[in-house]
């Protein structure tokens, strides 16, 4: 989950909200740059972030019982394995996206343990024997994961509140094909991203939230029990040329 602090206490996005929000915001990408597997894609991009660990002990809590934002928890092997597992079962095609994604989050822990070097070798395996398979060019494979990483990042600044003040430009993510793109928010709260890479020029997006007005929790029980209490909230953006 993404934990964001406010003044009133916590504020929660699921981490499959925002992976509904990036393919949101996919599905308006310009038509002449999408993938041949489009309908595939958007899977990828929706469920890059899937099968987290279950709510129990205090795997979502830190030490002191505050709501701990996804990227301070430790790697979940096992959630690694599902969504992989997951992905193969659709399509070689998303298969392949998230394996290379998971590749791209968790090469750097090699090293760690055998069971995590297994299981990246065996990553690498698949994604070879998947492009073999689908018999596609280097380019393509490359900007369709790109593409993924794109809607990911932009999400991301999103749900966690990282748009500069003051209409400054903040780098999105540079494609596999050189072109760079920065987001910034107008004055008038509508969202600028340059160069424009959407189909229309203009729409909205939004991903739902939770607060929380407590502060500490015993564990991940209750934690989860005082999510599903929580009244649901939008934020909403609107994208305009």
């Amino acid at each position: 989950m993404i934990v964001n602090s406010i003044t009133k206490g916590w504020e929660i996005i699921y981490q499959r909200a925002h992976g509904l929000l990036a393919v949101d915001i996919a599905q308006h990408w310009q038509k002449k740059s999408r993938p041949a597997r489009w309908v595939e894609t958007l899977a990828a991009v929706t469920e890059h972030d899937d099968a987290q660990e279950a709510w129990h002990a205090h795997y979502h809590l830190s030490d002191v019982g505050a709501p701990q934002d996804f990227t301070l928890q430790p790697f979940s092997l096992q959630q690694a394995q599902a969504i992989t597992r997951m992905a193969a079962y659709k399509s070689q095609w998303i298969g392949l996206l998230i394996s290379s994604h998971i590749t791209f989050l968790y090469e750097s822990l090699r090293g760690k343990s055998k069971a995590i070097d297994d299981f990246l070798d065996e990553q690498k395996q698949h994604q070879a024997k998947w492009k073999k398979e689908l018999n596609l060019d280097k380019n393509a494979i490359e900007m369709a994961y790109g593409l993924l990483q794109w809607c990911d990042r932009c999400s991301l600044i999103l749900c966690k509140g990282d748009l500069p003040e003051a209409q400054r430009d903040l780098e999105i993510f540079t494609m596999p094909d050189g072109i760079q793109y920065f987001i910034k928010q107008r004055n008038d709260q509508s969202i600028s991203v340059k160069p424009w890479p959407f189909e229309i020029n203009e729409f909205e997006v939004m991903v739902e939230s939770r607060a929380l007005r407590q502060l500490q929790f015993k564990d991940d029980k209750a934690l989860e029990l005082a999510l599903k209490n929580a009244p649901v909230e939008y934020k909403k953006w609107i994208f305009k040329r």
